[in-house]
């Protein structure tokens, strides 16, 4: 005999009935059941479309608008360490 004979699986059976009781079994699989269908409405939401509106465009200076120098300037490069490998 397997473990999948039906022996096994009415023991098993009337052992966990008698370890939860039966109202506590039924508790279980309600909240089971409403946890699936959380599950389920979270994934139809995920599917609809979201009314978002996206962000601003960044606006581009007109043509003779004089450019901020803060903007285009480069940083200046950050101070370089000596090279102490050994090798000279």
């Amino acid at each position: 005999m397997g473990f999948g004979s039906i022996g096994h699986w009415i023991i098993l059976l009337i052992v966990v009935l008698i370890l939860f009781g039966r109202g506590r079994i039924s508790e279980i699989m309600g909240d089971f059941g409403k946890g699936i269908k959380s599950f389920k409405q979270g994934l139809n939401d995920e599917d609809q479309p979201r009314n978002v509106t996206p962000p601003p465009a960044a606006q581009i200076p007109p043509a003779g608008a004089p450019i901020s120098t803060a903007a285009a300037a480069p940083a200046e490069p950050a101070a370089t360490p000596p090279n102490d490998t050994g090798q000279r």
